[in-house]
């Protein structure tokens, strides 16, 4: 799928937290929710990527949740006091419950129309399935 799937409305991403690695992969969601208050979701959520090391290994600890928007350069402050508040709690756990009810049990999992695909696809295989439901 290119950028001009969705920016011509042919296409649309629709993202939902599905934390199920431990409490360091929901303590992430939660952060990358706080990081979207300042309208730098996408930035953190490569952040994160880029810095993964291992299931609960320490790697998203609260501090390093925080150093993270530090390096994206976010009003720290707003996201420290968010991320200690447990602000976005309720949101994530929302998300979770209402992917366990589609049947997700991992991720990534896309629904396209309506229809599940687990796992990662090729970016040919998206493109054939966003086509397919173009039709």
């Amino acid at each position: 799928m290119e950028n001009k799937d969705i920016a011509s409305g042919q296409a649309k991403l629709v993202w939902h937290d599905f934390p199920f690695l431990g409490p360091e992969s929901f303590a992430a969601a939660q952060a990358a929710r706080c990081a979207a208050d300042q309208n730098q979701f996408w930035a953190y959520h490569d952040k994160l990527y880029e810095e993964q090391a291992g299931e609960n290994s320490g790697k998203f600890s609260t501090q390093n949740l925080k150093q993270f928007a530090a390096d994206l350069k976010l009003d720290t402050q707003q996201f420290n006091t968010c991320v200690d508040s447990n602000k976005h709690q309720a949101e994530v756990q929302a998300s979770v419950a209402a992917g366990q009810q589609q049947g997700v049990n991992e991720t990534p999992t896309l629904f396209i129309n309506g229809q599940k695909f687990a796992g990662v696809p090729s970016y040919s295989q998206l493109s054939q399935l966003i086509q397919q439901a173009q039709k």
